[in-house]
């Protein structure tokens, strides 16, 4: 599929994380239109003007939005950030129920409106909430999935390159599985620049030990509720994230992204939504790539994926 020329992206929800990927997308320029969607009419239709106001340093970029769901037809893609909040302390599944049921009676209306778009979802637990979107909506797989671990991906190359000296987009290395608390580093793959990430020379001659790769990858792990206990909520990477993936789809670049989508006898997981290495284009997710693992990386992903998998029996999915 070509370029989406005049694309539009539709965000669902205008809390924290939805205004701040539109807010993302408009200086990005990663859509030529955000349309920002919320039932609370006073807030998104604020939002929407605060936006609206600073457009003149976005470039071509528009803004429209509001309460009224037919504001997001024809979209090419639309983007669910609308949910329950998650609190301090609560885990990330913990969410499912309250999420799910939002989705059931959203997702029919969204694809009724917009029955040719990508869908992404973003509200958590993203994983989990990529299968029930793909059920609930009898889309193929490729069109709707989670963001995933894009953002954990990201947290973990900042760590790597602090410690390392260099700069983030240097450092080669990936989280997947459960965006959350099964989450793993892909350290059998990970390098800065050329070098294997064992190998590699700090200019204090320190290199990095497998331990101390164990707590970095616990860090990022943590990072999202150190964040949500500071402030109440992560939003501002998650926006830039998001915005990214969003580019991927709209500008039909191929960009290998881990982003979570139902997976089909993927190194033994069958129905379940994981973040693994992923092609992303105009098709939403063109092709899951079969990435090599390590003994101990192939037990962590099936541990992953028994964490989505008992928390969709426990919702009846």
């Amino acid at each position: 599929m070509p370029v989406i020329e005049n694309s539009t992206v539709a965000i669902i929800g205008a809390g924290a994380v939805g205004t701040s990927l539109a807010y993302a997308s408009l200086i990005r320029q990663s859509a030529r239109e955000v349309v920002l969607y919320d039932i609370d009419a006073a807030r998104v239709e604020a939002e929407v003007l605060d936006l609206a106001h600073g457009t003149q340093f976005t470039g071509a970029s528009v803004v429209t939005g509001g309460a009224d769901l037919d504001l997001i037809a024809g979209a090419n893609m639309v983007v669910v950030t609308a949910g329950a909040k998650q609190h301090p302390g609560q885990s990330r599944l913990e969410l499912a129920a309250v999420n799910v049921g939002i989705l059931r009676e959203l997702m029919p209306q969204l694809v009724e409106r917009a029955p040719n778009a990508v869908f992404m979802l973003v509200t958590n637990p993203c994983d989990v909430l990529a299968v029930a979107a793909q059920r609930i909506s009898g889309l193929p797989a490729s069109r709707v999935f989670a963001s995933g671990t894009v953002l954990d991906s990201s947290r973990l190359r900042w760590l790597l390159a602090q410690r390392a000296g260099v700069s983030p987009s240097s450092v080669h290395a990936m989280i997947v599985g459960e965006h959350g608390d099964s989450e793993f580093p892909l350290w059998s793959q990970a390098s800065i620049g050329p070098v294997p990430i064992l190998d590699w020379q700090p200019a204090d001659g320190q290199r990095f030990t497998s331990d101390e790769l164990e707590t970095i990858a616990a860090d990022v792990k943590g990072a999202a509720y150190r964040v949500i206990a500071g402030k109440g909520a992560t939003n501002y990477a998650i926006g830039l994230s998001g915005a990214r993936i969003i580019e991927a789809v709209l500008r039909d670049e191929g960009a290998i992204l881990p982003v979570s989508s139902v997976l089909s006898g993927y190194h033994g997981v069958d129905g379940i939504a994981l973040s693994v290495p992923s092609v992303v284009d105009a098709q939403g997710v063109s092709r899951v790539i079969d990435m090599p693992l390590s003994v101990h990386e192939q037990n962590q992903l099936h541990r992953s994926a028994e964490a989505i998998a008992s928390s969709l029996r426990d919702l009846g999915l």
